[in-house]
């Protein structure tokens, strides 16, 4: 999978830009991923990629966090994620740049082998680990992620 990076700083840019026409980006949005609890949305389209927002672990189908620990609340982050992926036809293969933000550091090593799991291909994603002191629902961990859309004219 080849990646066109000047594209994508020149997407990255657009998407900010009031001069991007409504026509160029679309929102994405599935029900067998938590609804945004603010102002924005699950995932926007941008040309060739698909910019998904933080993820944390609200169960869709209660629609509240449920999940107590760091592992149950990483498998239900990355259930979310890839529910809207799939929402575009994508998987976490197409996956080029992830960002975790945990509660505690000290989770890291859970988190990480959950993570090492999931993102088991050859190409693994560039990724920023870090530590907060709140996420929303005071959260364990979320999750946002960058995926590449092949073959996009």
């Amino acid at each position: 999978m080849r990646i066109n990076f000047k594209k994508m700083i020149f997407l990255l840019a657009a998407a900010s830009s009031p001069l991007l026409a409504s026509s160029q980006i679309a929102q994405i949005a599935t029900d067998k991923a938590p609804a945004a609890i603010g102002p924005y949305s699950q995932a926007i389209c941008a040309g060739s990629y698909l910019f998904v927002s933080g993820q944390i672990a609200i169960d869709p189908a209660e629609g509240k966090l449920t999940a107590e620990t760091i592992e149950e609340q990483t498998r239900q982050v990355l259930k979310n994620l890839e529910a809207i992926l799939e929402a575009k036809g994508l998987t976490l293969e197409n996956v080029v740049k992830t960002e975790v933000y945990l509660k505690d550091l000290k989770d890291f090593s859970v988190m990480n082998g959950i993570y090492a799991e999931k993102f088991s291909y050859a190409i693994k994603p560039a990724r920023a680990t870090i530590q907060v002191s709140k996420l929303p629902l005071d959260a364990l961990i979320e999750i946002s992620c960058i995926a590449f859309i092949p073959d996009v004219k």
